[in-house]
């Protein structure tokens, strides 16, 4: 599929920059690639790594393309809507901007319905992302096949049942690598205070990380039957969580999620305001 699939980017940031290095690490040829964006160095970019086509604003060039990937700021998406609506053809359209919804982008691409909502997250540069996928009733069965191969050439994908659950996505694993850094930065701190080198700090927070999610996305087992093994009654492990769960490490940090959830909502409505 992806060897032939004619594709436009609107944006060449560096989402759009992840998406394209692996759709083509899978098949996809820069010849078949038009990315459009203002700003000059993405543009070269897309002229020179990839052998893409590259344009400042969207023309006829999109107009016999097999999907259109929306890779744009949210707050920037209903101008570029209005740009790309004059040239839009019957493209599958996939949009990768967190909170705006399907029915703003069908209203401001002049009632286009072949659009799936996609969430993807930043270990998509590593070829490890983890993508989430929403779609209209325009959307057909075969969109959904090539929707996921674009969403699996840089990691894997789930699609969910309704598009509102694409903000739970967003709060999840959209946002989510922020939250591993955030603990690895922790881990790193303890470590420095704790008499071990930052160098070591780095590596022991980052490669216990990996293994731990490695372990889970391998085991059978639930993620708590794991933790309980790792953690002896009045050993070390105890220790730490006894005085994680005093200070309510957990059910923060469940509300911080909660709370990315709701900013994706309102972000949606903000920015789909007439």
């Amino acid at each position: 599929m992806l060897d032939t699939l004619k594709l436009g980017f609107i944006g060449g940031g560096n989402m759009a920059a992840a998406l394209i290095g692996g759709l083509i690490a899978k098949g996809a040829h820069g010849a078949n690639i038009v990315v459009v964006d203002p700003t000059e160095a993405a543009r070269l970019r897309a002229e020179q790594a990839w052998g893409a086509r590259a344009a400042a604003t969207p023309g006829p060039e999109l107009a016999d393309r097999d999907v259109i990937v929306l890779a744009v700021k949210p707050q920037q998406m209903r101008e570029v809507c209005g740009q790309l609506a004059l040239h839009l053809g019957n493209s599958l359209v996939l949009s990768v901007a967190a909170g705006i919804r399907i029915q703003d982008l069908s209203r401001w691409l002049n009632g286009h319905v072949r659009i799936v909502r996609a969430m993807p997250n930043t270990p998509a540069l590593s070829g490890l992302g983890m993508t989430g996928l929403a779609a209209n009733a325009g959307v057909s069965e075969a969109d959904r096949a090539t929707a996921s191969a674009i969403a699996n050439a840089v990691g894997k994908s789930v699609w969910v049942p309704a598009e509102a659950q694409i903000d739970a996505v967003t709060a999840i694993s959209g946002s989510g690598p922020a939250y591993v850094f955030y603990f690895i930065e922790a881990m790193q701190q303890a470590a420095q205070e704790l008499g071990l080198s930052a160098e070591d700090g780095r590596t022991l927070a980052v490669e216990t990380f990996i293994g731990a999610a490695t372990l889970a996305g391998q085991s059978s087992e639930p993620v708590d039957v794991l933790r309980e093994r790792v953690t002896s009654k009045g050993g070390t492990t105890y220790a730490a969580l006894t005085a994680m769960d005093s200070a309510g490490i957990k059910a923060t940090f469940v509300r911080a999620m909660h709370a990315a959830a709701a900013r994706g909502k309102a972000m949606g409505e903000e920015f789909g305001r007439d």
